[in-house]
């Protein structure tokens, strides 16, 4: 599956969303783009830009679930 990111005007995007609405979900999604999705973007393209640079930091995988286990701790309380 491919995904597509359009920047439609105004004047054509209800009937391009009526169009898409016709295909079945197997056939086409309408991921709406939230601010959470473009700020998740950057961060990751970030991470990415990291890695790719080799600038990122890896740790082992014991060390990652300690403090996975040590923020799950703490938050434990406000959920």
């Amino acid at each position: 599956m491919h995904t597509l990111k359009l920047r439609v005007n105004d004047g054509v995007y209800d009937k391009l969303i009526w169009l898409l609405s016709k295909f079945n979900k197997d056939e086409v999604e309408i991921i709406p783009e939230t601010s959470d999705f473009a700020k998740n973007q950057k961060y990751l393209a970030g991470e990415l830009d990291e890695i790719l640079n080799e600038q990122a930091k890896f740790v082992e995988m014991d060390e990652a679930e300690q403090r996975l286990e040590n923020i799950i701790k703490k938050h434990e309380g406000s959920i």
